[in-house]
């Protein structure tokens, strides 16, 4: 069974802490015992991997990715990349180091955008212009795979010359362990970032949408896809990936009763305030995100069978969430896989208990319904 019908589902690592409720201060602090707890928890569960997430107030995802290699055995982390506040051969000599310390088991998702104000706070001189970011993530990802593939520069290194970016023999040491190259995923809803992701992805990443919203982005990449072999003669294929959050129980009652109880303690000026803040980025998914919660207002923010917005005022990103009971949401999620996503972040909180109550629940049905359709990973 190739890879590429694989479905692969990741944990999230929440390094900015957490707890029983959204739109309060975490009730958990990031900690090193806190984190390995919940690595360890998503391991045991099956996850293959935890996402580590990047911002302003989050810790440092090379760190944690080989603090995290150190405390499993098996399990990856998705370490985030990210253009403009780091130099692409830098990028590509860490990303190989933490490659060959982990023994392979790291995999990267470079990161183009986030709000203005968190990219002006890390000194990114285009925090305001949208397109020209991806334009710059472009060429990044040119020369981090062009350093990886050159290695110890023995035949002269790297060159490359463009807009944002001059490399002159450019190397790479250690080597990247895994070949031709660690897996790259990324995420853009923008026209200019699924152009990008076209070019340089192996997994293009989407945050929870109704199924129709999923299918008209997949169709869309399969469109860029197609126009880079018919204009450029590059023909590449993408594997698809999506965001969500989890709410799983026993009984659909008890699942809708927990996801109801994540928001009972949030301040209605703090939903207020968060929705100004979303207003104001240019990325693309959040307004997605958001267009979603003020569509569904009426409908308890139910957006879909089993599907949930109600997060989306009160934590940016992957917001919306599958909430029922085990059987509920494998059957939401295989419906996504037929539409060709073959990889799935989730996540749920608080993330230690989350983790092992969807290990108990949701696994092994997501795990039975793989073997079914032959869908598991030969080793």
């Amino acid at each position: 069974m190739s890879e590429q019908q694989h479905v692969e589902f990741g944990w999230f690592l929440p390094t900015t802490g957490d707890g029983e409720y959204v739109g309060i201060p975490p009730q958990r602090p990031a900690s090193p015992e806190y984190l390995t707890e919940i690595a360890k928890a998503a391991e045991h569960a099956g996850y293959e991997f935890v996402l580590i997430p990047t911002g302003g107030d989050c810790w440092d995802g090379f760190v944690v990715g080989s603090w995290i290699a150190a405390h499993t055995s098996k399990l990856k982390s998705l370490v985030a990349l990210r253009p403009g506040l780091i130099t692409p051969v830098l990028a590509a000599r860490n990303a190989a180091t933490l490659d060959q310390m982990t023994g392979g088991r790291t995999m990267f998702n470079v990161v183009t955008g986030h709000y203005p104000q968190d990219l002006k706070a890390c000194g990114d001189p285009l925090y305001d212009q949208h397109d020209a970011r991806y334009e710059r993530t472009l060429e990044f990802v040119k020369v981090v795979k062009g350093v990886w593939e050159a290695g110890d520069a023995k035949d002269g290194g790297f060159n490359f010359e463009g807009k944002h970016y001059l490399i002159e023999g450019g190397s790479c040491q250690p080597l990247v362990l895994q070949q031709p190259h660690p897996p790259i995923y990324f995420g853009g809803s923008s026209v200019a970032g699924k152009k990008t992701a076209a070019l340089t992805a192996d997994v293009y990443l989407m945050w929870a949408e109704p199924l129709q919203w999923i299918r008209s982005q997949i169709e869309e990449m399969k469109d860029y896809l197609q126009e880079l072999e018919r204009e450029q003669g590059i023909k590449r294929t993408l594997r698809y990936g999506m965001r969500a959050q989890i709410v799983v129980r026993e009984t659909e009652e008890e699942a809708w009763a927990a996801a109801w109880k994540l928001l009972s303690k949030a301040d209605p000026e703090l939903i207020q305030s968060r929705e100004k803040l979303h207003a104001k980025t240019d990325a693309v998914g959040q307004n997605r995100q958001m267009d979603l919660y003020h569509q569904s207002i009426q409908d308890d923010y139910v957006i879909a069978p089993n599907m949930w917005a109600g997060l989306s005022a009160i934590r940016g990103g992957g917001a919306v969430a599958f909430v029922g009971t085990a059987e509920q949401i494998a059957d939401r999620i295989f419906e996504f896989v037929d539409l060709g996503v073959t990889s799935f972040i989730l996540s749920g909180y608080p993330h230690l208990e989350e983790a092992e109550i969807s290990g108990r629940l949701l696994m092994p049905v997501l795990k039975q319904k793989m073997a079914e359709r032959g869908l598991v990973k030969q080793d």
